[in-house]
């Protein structure tokens, strides 16, 4: 198998996008002023980053046998992913993420079936996928036991790891940190990641300091009005985008730009400030669906 760039592990799914000038109250209406239907998904969403910003890239995640997961990888190879190793399990319907932007501020309904999760031995069965890629991005929102498997196999063909995330399974943190090069998570995942609270910017540094001593070469973690990205011997503080149209895609613009600097060998402060720049250009506009061919 030709070597890629980029595998991206995690969710594949479509993105319903709603703006309003408000949320109704119960019982009420409000039209919508904005309407979009997109490829979405965290996986898809920083697979779709990394091909706008140069990388060669493929997935690997489930949808549905229905019309909607027929929709979404029609788009993905629109956008020049691989999408050979997407499973169509039969059976489920295709993730329906909506996401309703109203007054300024926007909330998530997520409809993902279990069927549409990553097992052990739809791992298995993308090993070659897997251990033929330079980088492999592992969303951590995908059960446990999947991820560490496609991190190991991942590590086992040679690749750089980047997590992204916390595991719904605590137990398998530490397992998962020592595949990795390196860990980008939000805040709440943060704490998550460290089982403590962090109110203040010099205590997510000291957090990804601690991180940076079970495994990852890098860590970065969402902070109070900004990110916190270390390295051995260094540290930057990126400022959150002021006046976002709408954080949904945020993360995953930032996993792509990090991964894909990574991949052309951009120093560490340089990929974090690229990172912080394909957040910035995604959350002025609605939804998740990155647009980085500018960045």
């Amino acid at each position: 198998m030709t070597r890629l760039d980029v595998v991206v592990v995690g969710q594949v799914g479509r993105d319903l996008v709603l703006q309003a000038d408000a949320v109704p109250p119960a019982g009420g209406s409000e039209p919508v002023r904005v309407r979009r239907e997109l490829l979405g998904g965290k996986g898809a969403n920083q697979a779709v980053g990394m091909a706008q910003l140069g990388a060669r890239v493929a997935l690997l995640g489930v949808v549905g046998d229905d019309a909607a997961g027929s929709a979404v990888l029609d788009q993905a190879r629109a956008d020049g992913i691989d999408v050979t190793h997407v499973l169509r399990r039969a059976g489920a319907a295709t993730a329906l993420l909506v996401d309703v932007v109203a007054g300024g501020e926007r909330r998530l309904l997520e409809d993902v079936p279990p069927g549409t999760l990553l097992t052990v031995a739809d791992v298995s069965g993308a090993a070659q996928l897997l251990k033929a890629a330079a980088y492999v991005a592992v969303q951590l929102q995908q059960p446990a036991d999947a991820a560490l498997a496609a991190a190991r196999t991942a590590v086992d063909g040679g690749a750089r790891v980047v997590l992204d995330g916390a595991p719904q399974d605590s137990g398998a943190t530490q397992a998962l940190l020592a595949t990795a090069y390196a860990v980008r998570a939000d805040a709440s995942e943060a704490q998550e990641l460290t089982g403590r609270e962090l109110p203040e910017v010099g205590d997510v540094l000291a957090a990804a300091r601690e991180l940076l001593g079970r495994g990852p070469r890098l860590c970065a973690l969402g902070a109070p009005g900004g990110d916190v990205v270390a390295w051995p011997g260094g540290h930057v503080v990126l400022p959150h985008a002021e006046h976002p149209a709408d954080t949904t895609g945020g993360g995953d613009a930032f996993v792509a730009g990090l991964t894909v600097a990574l991949l052309r060998g951009r120093p560490e402060e340089e990929a974090a400030q690229l990172a912080a720049a394909a957040t910035a250009s995604t959350v002025k506009r609605l939804g998740g669906r990155p647009a980085l061919g500018n960045v």
